[in-house]
């Protein structure tokens, strides 16, 4: 399935393929770098706006066409609406498709290839798993345009030490997969034959587990992280007790006490 065409006749700007439970988004402006337009923005938002309400994807990869994973806002865009009031829209309009990422049910797992710079470095810290082929590379390179990359920067102080994070906000200097993964922007490093496998291999094994208890967790997560210790842990305990009470929770701790194989309904 595909969704939001640029232009009548020409390629979607993002492409949809579900396989089994999971679903793939594919950026699809390869000729520019998968810049993050106006249009873009808005399939990608409309696209994670359905994903929310879908109960037959558990895992949704996000991937990219061409030779970059994305390369940040379209600048040719921003420039040719020089308007103040026109900036604040554009960047909330971001800001609410990345926040929309954390809050849809499903994880999302960046497959990451190229370059990821500015807003497309924002993607992979968004996402809540990234696999990176071993020739990707990772940019908040506003700063040598003169635009501090202050929205990617929300996403990569949550990722990495706030001293690293710094270093590539000031230097907008790229780091190979390799040194992002030492960082933490990136859960592994493989091969760029051994992209595909890996992304999907994890995203089978996400998917294979109780759907009650994934998507729990996820939101769990986010809403625990940024509480005080005492706050975090009692949201947690009341969000267990009421996970606890779900079908496919009691049918697995059933399953290993019985010692057999668990039935999910999911």
């Amino acid at each position: 399935m595909s969704t939001n065409a640029e232009d009548i006749g020409q390629e979607p700007l993002l492409l949809r393929e579900d396989v089994d439970s999971i679903a793939t988004l594919t950026l699809n402006r390869p000729e520019k770098f998968n810049a993050l337009s106006e249009d873009m923005l808005t399939a990608l938002q409309e696209a994670l706006d359905s994903l929310a309400e879908d109960e037959t994807v558990n895992v949704v990869v996000l991937a990219a066409a061409g030779k970059a994973f994305c390369g940040g806002h379209d600048l040719k865009e921003m420039r040719s609406n020089p308007d103040v009031d026109y900036y604040k829209y554009l960047f909330n309009k971001c800001s609410d498709m990345m926040l929309s990422m954390t809050k849809i049910p499903q994880p999302v797992i960046a497959r990451v290839h190229g370059i990821a710079t500015a807003a497309g470095c924002q993607l992979v810290a968004t996402a809540d798993l990234a696999i990176a082929s071993s020739s990707a590379t990772f940019a908040t390179s506003g700063v040598t345009l003169g635009l501090f990359c202050s929205t990617p920067g929300v996403a990569l102080s949550r990722n990495v030490l706030r001293k690293h994070a710094m270093e590539m906000l000031l230097t907008g200097d790229f780091i190979p997969a390799g040194e992002a993964a030492q960082l933490g922007l990136v859960n592994r490093v493989v091969q760029p034959d051994r992209l595909d496998a890996e992304v999907y291999g994890l995203a089978a094994h996400i998917a294979d587990r109780p759907a009650v208890a994934v998507r729990t967790g996820k939101q769990m997560f986010y809403e625990q992280i940024d509480k005080e210790l005492e706050a975090a842990y009692r949201y947690a305990a009341e969000v267990m007790a009421h996970n606890m009470m779900a079908g496919d929770t009691a049918e697995g701790i059933d399953a290993f006490i019985e010692k057999r194989n668990p039935a999910w309904k999911r």
